[in-house]
């Protein structure tokens, strides 16, 4: 009996030794448990503290491109300005460019041929030399593009007033409108021109030539002739010219010495046909532009319309313009003179000096 007492104490033993084990175990199990836990826990933490700077990162962010997206869009309205700001700049340049094209391009050009004093100039009554005045009548060609028109009004203020209400609305008919845009017309004149001159050592110019009716070149053989010879005060002529557009006659000789003598004694009596005829004997002077500037000038009375659509004739279109530019209700006033030019149609104005009363 004792014996599976003590049996039985032992087995108990056993037991709870199995037991103690166990608890020691799921101990050492519940507390790597709770380690674990806490470690996901400062893990979780750790990772909503980043979440949350990630989105405080995300809104500035997002902030910072909203802002940038404004600067951007802000800098291209300005960019679109500047461009159209330099648009309408360099269409200023072409025009002014194109018009100073045109005035090289016009009878006016600078080489050789009396350029600064173009015009007619009279000669004088008993002696045909050049004389003292010489009357210019200026006049400036401009091209003028297609699908625009010139308006000139008697008054400059009205003028004015149509320029600065800029876009204009046009009736053609009961249903029909277009809109036009007015502009200042701005001409390139000459304002300053250098011109070196200089005296030929061996040509002379001869002035007050008759009107014969001796063929030209047997003049010229006659004049060549005349003054090739030493009692004449002449000497070797190496060329003999007539002068275009004032009928004057320039001598060229080969040696120096000649010129002077010919000046001095100033007029001579050469026998021409029957009868003998005064001529007078002059220095040849020959001039060179060195340098010309030009100034722009705004016309006073004159409009520049642009944008006009190639919907009516030409005369039409014309008529309707006046019409419309000479009502007092659209700004407009009495007008002198309109030029129309189509759409594909190039054309160039003659602008004059105004006539002052």
């Amino acid at each position: 009996m004792e014996e599976q007492t003590a049996r039985e104490i032992k087995r108990y033993q056993d037991i709870l030794k199995a037991l103690e084990i166990d608890h020691l175990s799921l101990e050492s199990s519940r507390e790597q448990c709770e380690q674990e836990a806490s470690r996901y826990q400062e893990a979780a933490e750790s990772l909503h503290t980043k979440l949350l700077e990630y989105e405080d990162q995300a809104k500035a962010q997002k902030l910072a491109f909203q802002k940038e997206i404004e600067r951007q869009t802000k800098e291209r309205n300005q960019l679109l300005q500047e461009k159209e700001a330099l648009e309408k700049e360099l269409e200023q340049i072409e025009k002014l460019s194109i018009a100073k094209e045109s005035l090289h391009k016009v009878d006016i050009s600078l080489p050789e041929r009396s350029v600064v004093f173009k015009g007619h100039a009279e000669e004088a009554e008993k002696e045909q030399t050049l004389p003292d005045p010489v009357v210019t009548q200026p006049q400036v060609r401009c091209p003028i593009p297609g699908g625009s028109a010139l308006i000139t009004f008697e008054d400059p203020e009205v003028a004015n007033r149509i320029i600065e209400m800029g876009q204009h609305r046009v009736q053609l008919d009961e249903c029909t409108y277009v809109n036009v845009k007015a502009e200042p017309m701005t001409l390139l004149l000459l304002a300053s021109v250098e011109i070196s001159v200089a005296r030929s050592s061996r040509q002379v110019l001869l002035s007050g030539l008759p009107m014969l009716s001796v063929p030209e070149d047997k003049l010229l053989d006659k004049l060549e002739l005349f003054f090739s010879k030493r009692q004449n005060q002449g000497g070797e002529v190496e060329r003999v010219e007539r002068l275009s557009g004032s009928g004057h006659v320039a001598l060229t000789f080969v040696e120096d010495g000649v010129v002077e003598r010919l000046v001095q004694r100033g007029r001579f009596q050469i026998p021409i046909g029957k009868e003998k005829h005064e001529i007078k004997v002059s220095h040849y002077v020959s001039g060179e532009i060195t340098d010309f500037q030009f100034r722009p000038s705004v016309c006073d009375q004159t409009i520049l319309l642009s944008g006009i659509p190639d919907v009516l004739d030409e005369e039409l279109m014309r008529e309707t313009l006046e019409i419309h530019f000479q009502k007092p209700s659209k700004g407009g006033g009495e007008v002198e003179a309109v030029v129309y030019v189509p759409t594909g149609v190039s054309a160039a104005a003659v602008f004059e000096e105004a006539k002052t009363m």
